[in-house]
């Protein structure tokens, strides 16, 4: 018996099957990933008259990598129902927010819908003006590139203008897990 026939055998998801969208997100939460916030500077108003004061929006974003170093590109994807990405497309740039391990009330809040998002939030504009959340583990400025429409989701590349310092660098990450906050933890290497 081959090792596909093997592996088909014991999931109980066949080739073919219609994937049950639960079971689907249950699986890939298996990956742990980081967290991030992605943040903007709005400058206009739902009727596209200009704002007295730049206000900030965000929203937790889980789906994030690299793409490219020449040019340097990354690279998020969010849900194509989302009422905060639009109002950051609208300016063609963007924060990424790379969450710190002490931050996950910050994940929570942000992942609230009609709330004040940015309240209690200490935060530094980058050169852009997009807002870069005090005490991150690293974060990046970034134009729009690209966006592509897949499936329930937009996939959103960024160029990156503008990066945190190597002192900013320092801590943990808040990472994602079977549904959870999870937390690094070293590996202890057995003397040889």
């Amino acid at each position: 018996m081959n090792q596909l026939n093997t592996i088909n055998q014991h999931t109980g998801t066949a080739i073919g099957d219609e994937i049950d969208a639960r079971a689907f997100r249950n699986t890939l939460g298996h990956y742990a990933s980081g967290i991030t916030i992605i943040g903007g500077l709005e400058t206009t108003d739902a009727d596209g008259n200009t704002l007295d004061t730049a206000e900030p929006v965000g929203f937790t974003c889980q789906s994030f990598y690299s793409v490219s170093t020449e040019p340097p590109l990354v690279s998020f994807s969010v849900m194509l129902n989302s009422t905060t990405y639009p109002r950051i497309r609208a300016t063609g740039k963007f924060s990424v927010n790379v969450l710190s391990h002490e931050q996950h009330e910050i994940s929570n809040q942000f992942a609230r819908k009609g709330t004040d998002k940015w309240a209690g939030i200490d935060w530094l504009p980058t050169r852009g003006g997009n807002p870069v959340i005090v005490d991150t583990l690293m974060w990046l400025d970034c134009d729009i590139y690209a966006e592509y429409e897949a499936g329930d989701h937009y996939i959103v590349i960024g160029k990156v203008n503008e990066m945190s310092s190597a002192d900013w660098h320092t801590g943990q990450p808040l990472l994602y897990f079977k549904g959870q906050y999870r937390h690094l933890r070293e590996i202890d290497v057995a003397a040889s």
